[in-house]
């Protein structure tokens, strides 16, 4: 593996900004069409890329598909649809801005729940983080003023969800190398959106179907770069970065889809990515010997 932090900080900027791309073009697909049937089609490439990939590794496709947990590998693969599914309802009814405000919290559940899912050791001083995060959650939910609906907690649903798909990950990379978790993500997904999303078809107008296109695109290669962005620096160099996928994603909300930036959003968001920030480096810390 190489180690070349700065490209790699490169590598994940760009990442995230065409996250924050997908995302904005999923907003747009789920207020015209089915959630499900959205989900469903990005999958579909999804499955596509994963296969070629595990294709072109060393022992092809049956290597990368063997794992001696495969009960696991299904169930993870099936709770990241249905997260990528809750999230998008999530940017349909509360915008992109306050649904990534909420979601940025996940690191911080992951780090809470280490310890009862993966016997991880949570010190004192992350679960002081921990604690600042979800009142930054709390502040930016408001649950004490008039506007407050329980459409609020979809994001933190999702977070939730996501922050045990990352648990589980980390469990099944004791046993099966990323790659292998990789292809039964991509390979699960795509067979139950398809279950389901079938169902709710609906016919597409050509522009959106560009759209479409374009969501496929910008999810296959973010996740090519965010593979990327791990062979050439270390995660913990990295990570932190990740959290300006709720700035890019606040810039496309404000810009091109008219959303505002509340205050109480504003200063939750800053107590999650700052108890984020510190946890993340405090597990740095633990992690060197």
């Amino acid at each position: 593996m190489q180690n070349n932090p700065k490209f790699g900080i490169f590598l994940m900027i760009l990442t995230t900004l065409i996250f924050a791309a997908q995302d904005g073009i999923s907003r747009h697909l789920a207020t015209e069409y089915n959630v499900l049937m959205v989900v469903m089609i990005r999958y579909w490439f999804f499955a596509a890329f994963v296969i070629a990939l595990a294709n072109r590794k060393p022992g092809g496709l049956r290597k990368q598909a063997y794992t001696r947990q495969p009960a696991l590998q299904i169930f993870r693969g099936a709770l990241l649809a249905v997260e990528i599914c809750v999230m998008i309802s999530a940017f349909e009814l509360l915008g992109l801005i306050e649904s990534h405000a909420v979601f940025a919290c996940y690191p911080l559940l992951i780090a809470a729940l280490s310890g009862p899912i993966l016997g991880e050791q949570v010190g004192w001083r992350r679960w002081i983080a921990i604690f600042v995060g979800f009142i930054g959650v709390v502040i930016i939910l408001n649950p004490g003023s008039d506007v407050f609906s329980t459409t609020a907690a979809i994001p933190l649903l999702s977070a939730i969800l996501f922050a045990l798909y990352g648990l589980l990950t980390r469990y099944a990379a004791r046993q099966d190398a990323a790659e292998t978790s990789f292809f039964w993500t991509g390979t699960i997904g795509a067979i139950v959106m398809s279950a389901v999303g079938i169902w709710f078809w609906q016919p597409m107008v050509q522009t959106d179907w560009l759209w479409m296109a374009a969501l496929c695109i910008t999810g296959v290669l973010g996740h090519w770069l965010l593979i990327k962005c791990y062979e050439v620096a270390e995660a913990n160099a990295v990570q932190p970065f990740a959290y300006l996928q709720l700035v890019f994603a606040s810039m496309i909300g404000l810009s091109v889809f008219g959303e505002t930036l509340e205050q109480n959003v504003l200063i939750g968001s800053s107590l999650v990515i700052a108890a984020g920030l510190f946890a993340l480096w405090r597990e740095r810390l633990k992690a060197v010997p």
